[in-house]
């Protein structure tokens, strides 16, 4: 009895066995086998080549170099008003807002009221007219009474004549006086209303008042709006933030085309007016100013536009921006000289945009250069140069060692 268990326990433990073996045999066979790595590309004196059928290939997309043509440069730009055209309206003496005429949207000619304002500084300086005006007469009758006096010998002419420099001074009080409150819109009573009015023709673009609001003259100046701004919207102007290298194309009276946003196709024209003679330390660019007709009104004020102005380069190559690359300090771009094969080319940049350049030297037109994954190729390049001159100095390194172990 005993040799039968032992026979049946050594066959359920070699049937375990087996189905272990199994198993580790079923695992292996299941194992996924590495595929084969691709051969690297290579580097051959300057060139980098990449054997037949390589996955990275299909990345470098080459493109091939045309002859210089003129060239659309853009620029960014903001439309602001005419400043010829518009006035801002500040008040020039404290009061509080009693009546308001105008609002945005609303044209007006000059002298059309704007808004009232009940001003007791501006009452003083009426007051101070009437009262120079009641000099005035004073003094006029004083004369009078000493040419008479001077003509029957009571006075003398010095006494005339002093009392002819008090009328005449008297009489400019007059006039300045009334010219002040007439600049103001002043009538010849003392009513304490400032009238605000139109001083141009054109529309209210901006109103910055409500009625009963507390005005003070000192609330004007940079960072402070004002009470109105007026502005003829027929035109505005353009500030375009030109580069250094640009400078040259945007001279007064240059042409211009203007493209926004709002109305994608569509091309505005303008010229420019002036350039500005420093550089703006912040963003290093040059401010210009155009004009463009508005005349239809469908440009608006603080729109965000972009200047094309365009240049004529009557030798060189246009190539992609991309295409462009640094070695050190130079410039250069990969050129395809044949399927595979690729030669760094130092070049020189005639004009350099966001999305062409411009290749004075280094390159022909009709090369093939890589438009695309530029910078992925100079990588490659300066892997494998250090791949083979590594292996160039282990090559050496062992001659010097046989060479050393020779008897």
């Amino acid at each position: 009895m005993r040799s039968l268990f032992t026979l049946q326990r050594s066959a359920q433990i070699s049937l375990c066995a087996l189905t272990v073996l199994v198993l580790a045999g079923c695992g292996e066979s299941q194992a996924p086998i590495a595929a084969p790595q691709a051969a690297q590309p290579i580097v051959q004196g300057q060139q980098l080549r990449f054997p037949s059928g390589h996955p990275q290939l299909a990345l470098l997309v080459t493109q091939a170099a045309q002859p210089a043509r003129d060239i659309p440069i853009e620029l960014p730009s903001r439309l602001v008003w005419n400043e010829e055209r518009t006035q801002r309206i500040y008040p020039a003496f404290a009061g509080r807002v009693t009546a308001i005429s105008a609002d945005v949207g609303q044209p007006v000619k000059v002298g059309t009221p704007l808004a009232r304002l009940a001003s007791p500084d501006f009452g003083q300086a009426q007051a101070d007219t009437a009262r120079a005006q009641v000099d005035a007469r004073l003094m006029q009758q004083a004369v009078q009474r000493q040419r008479e006096l001077f003509g029957a010998g009571i006075i003398a002419r010095k006494d005339l004549e002093q009392s002819e420099a008090d009328a005449a001074r008297a009489q400019a009080e007059v006039a300045r006086a009334q010219a002040r409150t007439a600049l103001y819109g002043g009538a010849g009573q003392v009513n304490q209303q400032l009238a605000l009015s139109s001083g141009i023709q054109g529309v209210v673009v901006e109103r910055n008042l409500n009625p009963g609001q507390e005005l003070r003259p000192d609330q004007s100046g940079p960072g402070v709006p004002p009470l109105f701004v007026l502005s003829d919207p027929g035109s505005l102007w353009v500030q375009i933030d030109a580069r250094e290298i640009d400078t040259g194309l945007l001279r007064t009276g240059a042409p211009f085309e203007l493209e926004v946003a709002a109305y994608p196709g569509v091309v505005f024209t303008g010229k420019v007016l002036a350039a500005s003679d420093f550089i703006d330390p912040g963003t290093r660019t040059i401010k210009v100013r155009g004009l463009v007709n508005n005349s239809d009104r469908r440009l608006k004020a603080e729109m965000l536009a972009t200047a094309r102005i365009r240049q004529s380069f009557p030798k060189g190559v246009v190539v992609p921006a991309t295409a462009v690359t640094l070695r050190g300090t130079r410039h250069a771009v990969f050129v395809q000289t044949q399927p595979g094969v690729f030669e760094p080319r130092d070049i020189t940049l005639a004009y350099e945009g966001p999305k062409e350049v411009v290749i004075s030297q280094g390159l022909q037109a009709g090369e093939q250069v890589v438009a695309e994954n530029a910078l992925l190729l100079a990588r490659q390049f300066h892997v494998a140069q250090e791949d083979s001159m590594g292996r160039a100095s282990d090559a050496a390194n062992k001659a010097g060692n046989k060479k050393a172990d020779a008897p």
